[in-house]
């Protein structure tokens, strides 16, 4: 019998459980890390995981354990994908609450982008060279594949320069 995948509001609920124990000390890297490669599987799955992970008061993405590290490059395109949009997210959003004087908001824009810039760093290089160069396109000269994506939740060209400037830091 197979399993269902989770939905994302599943996914969101089981990593946060899962994280809680990670940050306990009740379960090991690679427990943490097989049980992940397992979610991120799902496109549900690993927005699920990224939102808390990325989001959330673990430190488990701070400390990136290498077993994990492992199932998120297993992963391949999927979590390219997903870490660069929530790169160019965290840097649109910090604007947005810095134009609105929510500093604690704009911390916790700044630190997913953090995140995902230390991840996109350990991931394949050339896959995430290439999903940058689209989101760069995007950002920079309103093109591309990813104009949908950036259109859609409005960004203005504050919030694309520093999603430019986000994309450039990756790979400093």
């Amino acid at each position: 019998m197979t399993q269902r995948e989770p939905s994302f509001q599943e996914a969101m609920e089981i990593a946060a459980g899962w994280m809680k124990q990670w940050d306990q000390d009740e379960i090991s890297d690679e427990v943490m890390a097989d049980r992940v490669g397992a979610l991120v599987a799902s496109r549900d799955g690993a927005r699920g995981f990224f939102v808390v992970s990325l989001a959330g008061d673990s430190a488990l993405m701070d400390r990136l354990p290498d077993a994990l590290l492992i199932k998120l490059r297993e992963a391949g395109d999927g979590v390219v994908d997903l870490t660069a949009r929530n790169l160019a997210m965290s840097a649109a959003m910090a604007v947005h609450h810095r134009n609105n004087n929510d500093d604690e908001q704009a911390a916790g824009s700044e630190r997913v982008n953090q995140r995902c810039s230390e991840l996109l760093r350990q991931l394949d290089s050339q896959r995430v060279k290439d999903r940058l160069e689209i989101l760069l396109e995007a950002a920079n000269h309103s093109r591309g594949e990813d104009l949908a994506f950036l259109e859609r939740w409005g960004y203005d060209e504050h919030q694309k320069q520093a999603i430019g400037e986000a994309v450039q830091a990756v790979a400093e």
